[in-house]
């Protein structure tokens, strides 16, 4: 799967969780239905963000992407809908293109960060493997941290 190609799906999927959650959203505090949706899309919402701010470390350091670009990145998961625009504008400038620069056969790592990627693009079932259980563990960290606590009311 080539960065390009990762980046997509996972900006993808988390449109589809954010739509989901806002869905939970109406159903509980508009029509007054149901918290179901909230506990359920809140919680894959949640493991898919984990998910694409890891992604978009792996490929800020791969493409070597700008400061910039990976702040933007960061934070274009937090308002509704932003990854596809963001994927998108990282593609027409070119900044998915090419495969792994740090897999094997590949460009020699000069950074920790750049030797940490290039560890886990050698193996990549240890890196998926890795991947899984750091999103598991930062939805932990996120659950016994709880929700954000309104200051109103």
């Amino acid at each position: 799967m080539t960065p390009r190609t990762l980046y997509r799906r996972i900006a993808l999927a988390e449109v589809v969780t954010w739509a989901l959650l806002l869905l939970g959203m109406v159903l509980k505090y508009v029509t007054r239905t149901t918290e179901l949706g909230v506990k359920v899309f809140g919680l894959a919402h949640g493991v898919v963000f984990i998910a694409f701010c890891l992604v978009t470390v792996l490929l800020w350091v791969n493409q070597r992407w700008t400061v910039r670009e990976g702040l933007l990145g960061l934070l274009s998961a937090v308002p509704p809908f932003l990854t596809a625009w963001w994927e998108r504008r990282l593609e027409r400038r070119g900044r998915l293109e090419g495969g792994w620069r740090l897999g094997r056969d590949g460009e020699q790592p000069t950074s920790p960060a750049e030797r940490i990627v290039a560890t886990l693009l050698a193996r990549p079932l240890m890196a998926v493997a890795v991947g899984v259980v750091a999103v598991l563990a930062l939805t932990g960290v996120a659950l016994v941290v709880g929700p954000p606590v309104s200051t109103q009311g």
